[in-house]
C-alpha cells in the first residue's frame, strides 16, 4: 500500500483508493470546563448565578430581538426566565456553554458553546452563538471564537465545525471570514420555531489550522488597529491569504 500525503488517499493492494491510515490516532479528551483567557475577553464556563444578570442586561439591548431569529430558542422576556433556561439547558457537558466576558467592563456580553463533541473521531462544533449588541462587530467577538478554535486543535481535535441556517447570511459571512471552508448545504436538515431549516456546513481541519492560527494572531495584534480601534488589515484577507488593506470594521461572528 502506498503511503499518502496529508490529503491524498492511499491505494490498497487491489488498486482502490482508500482513506489515509490513522494508526497513530489518539482520541483527544473532551474540552475542559475551564476559562480561556485572551487580551480582550475571557471565555468562562456558564454559571447562571454569576452570569445571568449581566447576560440578560446585554441581550436586552437588542430591542428588536434580531439576535434570536436563527436560534431555536429565545427571546426571553424576563431575567428569571433567562436564568431558568440557562440552568436547565446551558450547564451540561454537551453542549458546553461559555459566557464571553468583556475585559474592559468585566461584564458578560455573549454566549458560545462547544457541541456535538465527538472525541472518538476528533470532531466538535462551535455554535449557540448569542452575541448581544455589546459584542457584535467587535474584535472581542473574534477573539472569543479564536480562543475556542485554538483550544480545540491544541487538545488534538482534527475538525472544528460551524453550522447555521443556510438563510443566515451574517453567520455564513462570519464563517468564511474566520477561515471555515464551505462544505455544502443539507436540505431540509431540521426544523425549528415551526419552520424548515436547510443547514449550511463549514469546517476547519487540523491541516488548515497552522496558517489560520498565524492569521488570527496577526489580526488580533494591537498594531493591526489604529487609535480609533479600526482594523488596518481585515481578517478575511488574512485568512484568504490575500494581503490587501481594508478600512473600517469586519462583521463579527454573529449567528
Amino acid at each position: 500500500m502506498t503511503r499518502p500525503g496529508p490529503n491524498v488517499p492511499a491505494i490498497n493492494q487491489l488498486g482502490q483508493p482508500i482513506g489515509r491510515p490513522m494508526n497513530d490516532w489518539c482520541p483527544p479528551p473532551p474540552p475542559p470546563r475551564q476559562r480561556m483567557a485572551g487580551r480582550l475577553c475571557l471565555v468562562d464556563p456558564i454559571d447562571p448565578q454569576r452570569h445571568a444578570t449581566s447576560l440578560f442586561d446585554a441581550i436586552s439591548a437588542d430591542e428588536e430581538n434580531r439576535m434570536w431569529t436563527y436560534l431555536s430558542y429565545g427571546p426571553f422576556e424576563t431575567e428569571d426566565q433567562y436564568a431558568c433556561w440557562l440552568q436547565l439547558t446551558a450547564c451540561g457537558d454537551d453542549p458546553m456553554f461559555f459566557a464571553i466576558i468583556d475585559r474592559i467592563t468585566a461584564r458578560a456580553v455573549g454566549v458560545a458553546a462547544y457541541l456535538r463533541i465527538d472525541p472518538a473521531n476528533g470532531v466538535l462544533e462551535i455554535g449557540h452563538l448569542a452575541f448581544s449588541p455589546l459584542l457584535q462587530r467587535q474584535a472581542t467577538a473574534t477573539e472569543a471564537i479564536y480562543l475556542m478554535i485554538r483550544q480545540a486543535f491544541e487538545l488534538g481535535y482534527r475538525r472544528c465545525e460551524w453550522k447555521c441556517d443556510a438563510l443566515n447570511a451574517a453567520s455564513r459571512a462570519a464563517a468564511e471570514r474566520l477561515g471555515f471552508e464551505f462544505e455544502g448545504v443539507f436540505r431540509q436538515a431540521t426544523m425549528y420555531k415551526g419552520r424548515n431549516r436547510d443547514t449550511a456546513w463549514y469546517a476547519i481541519i487540523d491541516h488548515d489550522w497552522p496558517a489560520l492560527n498565524v492569521a488570527f494572531q496577526c489580526w488580533l495584534d494591537p498594531g493591526n488597529f489604529d487609535e480609533h480601534g479600526h482594523q488596518r488589515m481585515s481578517l478575511s484577507t488574512m485568512t484568504a491569504g490575500k494581503p490587501q488593506r481594508s478600512a473600517g470594521h469586519e462583521p463579527g461572528p454573529g449567528r
